[in-house]
């Protein structure tokens, strides 16, 4: 069985950090692209952060580059997203996606992406 799994997320300050994990079973990371997307209420989801090829370099949005860094831990299976100086409208839901189809394509399509995880909510007070 295919399962993705998102964790980490929760309330912080503006300015705070916190680290995102997506644990991944069923299949392997490395063979597959792999994204951080976000949702906030009223909007569309957006790529955060992909790795688009298995010894790929992530790519980031404009939003959060500087900021955010995704890293992937193939022995365990695992993709991060860590996630500093936070800003409010980086509240969203934040979601791990998997796909092959998606693989050499460097943009964020979510269309490309089959295995979606459930979200996992993170908000930002300022």
């Amino acid at each position: 069985e295919v399962l993705v799994e998102e964790s980490g997320g929760g309330l912080v300050q503006a300015g705070g950090s916190l680290r995102l994990s997506c644990a991944a079973s069923g299949f392997s990371v490395d063979y597959y692209a792999i994204g951080w997307f976000r949702q906030a209420p009223g909007k569309e989801r957006e790529g955060v952060s992909w790795i688009s090829s298995p010894a790929g370099r992530p790519s980031y949005s404009d939003s959060v580059k500087g900021r955010f860094t995704m890293s992937r831990d193939n022995a365990k299976n695992t993709v991060y997203l860590q996630m500093n100086d936070l800003l409010p409208e980086d509240t969203a839901v934040y979601y791990c996606a998997a796909g092959q189809d998606a693989l050499g394509i460097d943009r964020p399509y979510t269309g490309l992406y089959q295995y979606w995880g459930q979200g996992t909510q993170v908000t930002v007070s300022s």
